[in-house]
């Protein structure tokens, strides 16, 4: 078992500032989108040389569906490999049985109580909330000014001017201008986004809070067809294998007018490197016609400690000083990561580094979530047949009414006749 896993978790990186006092080795696994590694190293770092402790640093996979599933070979296996466990907002409920409880043992003050909620399994607190997320878009700013368009309040609206910009803008030179980049491969990123699509049309949240399969409806149809229509027109057709660093890559390089991205990508797009730094805005995501409403989904990251770690104390306390007000502020400032302490958002050096996130709190704290409480440890059953109902109909395989058809009877077949 620790042969796989050193094969597939990657990068490691071991350090103690004080080898002499070390007292105990962790392991932890850290995200590898954008700077989430290097910020994770930094924040372990410290608490290894206030400790005196050795902390590991593991580099899961940034996909989210590889590292589930490596995460669930590691526990299902009893290892002792990884003491603490960055888990993504979905995952509390399928990874329960393998994680310690943190209730009384964590500090949650000034947490949003929905994030404890969404971490509480059966009673117990399986994780802490490290950061939060939830969908916004990115705009070339500098681009709409010179255009004389406004930040578009529909997906329509979106389509509209993204499609005037590219033209205007492969006309003056740039043949690789695009309007729109997303993520659109086959992974959980895409069941993220087409929720967003699905709910800004009032088309619900694939299942309800009541259990109820609800995705096979007309509104949905139309939030998949409208997105559909954007492949090859606003959108490129690589676009259908973007992740979160492939669309940041496109933005950033200065080909693209908008982008649907995570919070994150804020401080890399204004680095000095960056080929569009001080020339982007952030706005909340569309609403879907005239009906609709802007949503963004729920996204974000949790500390929990595995079952199975040789240092249980130890790894609560490094949770506990990773979660810390104190960290969590470092993080927003350094790397642009949504802190899930509601004091911070009025913290004036968070709020000068990221502007947004003051104009944009009800968009975080009001996210929509993804159905994985309803559906429990199904919940990744769930979102693959989603997100690939959803890939066929953006790749042109499928109609939306023939997809969302065969998605509603793939539900009910995961689910209990049709509800949960």
């Amino acid at each position: 078992m620790r042969k796989i896993a050193t094969v597939l978790l990657g990068a490691i990186l071991a350090f103690s500032a004080n080898p002499a006092r070390a007292q105990v080795t962790l392991a932890i696994s850290c995200g590898a989108v954008g700077v989430e590694f290097q910020i994770c190293r930094e924040g372990a770092e410290a608490w290894a040389r206030e400790t005196g402790n050795t902390v590991t640093l593991v580099s899961t996979p940034s996909g989210s569906t590889e590292r589930l599933a490596l995460y669930q070979q590691l526990l299902s296996a009893r290892s002792a490999d990884i003491d603490v466990l960055q888990i993504d907002v979905v995952w509390p409920g399928t990874l329960a049985n393998h994680l310690l409880d943190l209730k009384e043992r964590a500090d949650t003050d000034g947490v949003f109580p929905a994030l404890i909620a969404n971490n509480t399994v059966e009673g117990r607190l399986v994780a802490v909330p490290w950061f939060t997320n939830a969908g916004v878009l990115y705009y070339r700013r500098d681009l709409l000014e010179r255009h004389n368009r406004p930040v578009p309040e529909s997906w329509a609206d979106l389509a509209e001017t993204a499609q005037l910009i590219m033209q205007a803008e492969r006309e003056a030179g740039n043949t690789r201008m695009w309007g729109y980049v997303f993520q659109g491969r086959a992974y959980e990123g895409l069941t993220v986004n087409a929720l967003e699509w699905v709910a800004s049309h009032g088309g619900g949240s694939i299942v309800e809070a009541d259990g109820q399969v609800s995705i096979n409806n007309p509104e949905a149809a139309a939030a998949l067809a409208l997105a559909a229509s954007w492949i090859g027109t606003i959108s490129p057709p690589g676009v259908l294998n973007y992740a979160e660093e492939e669309a940041r890559g496109a933005f950033q390089s200065g080909n693209a007018v908008y982008m649907r991205n995570w919070p994150y990508a804020w401080p890399l797009l204004n680095a000095e490197d960056s080929a569009v730094r001080g020339q982007v805005g952030v706005a909340v995501l569309p609403r879907g016609g005239a009906e609709g409403r802007p949503v963004a989904t729920l996204g974000g990251e949790q500390l929990a400690v595995s079952r199975y770690s040789r240092h249980p104390e130890e790894a609560v306390a490094l949770v506990r000083y990773l979660t810390s007000q104190a960290e969590q502020k470092r993080r927003a400032i350094a790397g642009g990561f949504n802190p899930t302490i509601s004091a911070l958002y009025q913290d004036a050096e968070v709020l000068a580094a990221n502007p947004f996130f003051g104009d944009l709190y009800e968009t975080f704290v009001n996210a929509v979530a993804r159905p994985s409480g309803v559906t429990g440890g199904r919940y990744n059953q769930v979102s693959a047949e989603f997100w690939n109902a959803v890939h066929a109909v953006l790749s042109g395989q499928s109609e939306p009414a023939a997809a969302l058809s065969r998605l509603d009877r793939n539900l009910r077949r995961i689910g209990r006749n049709g509800r949960w």
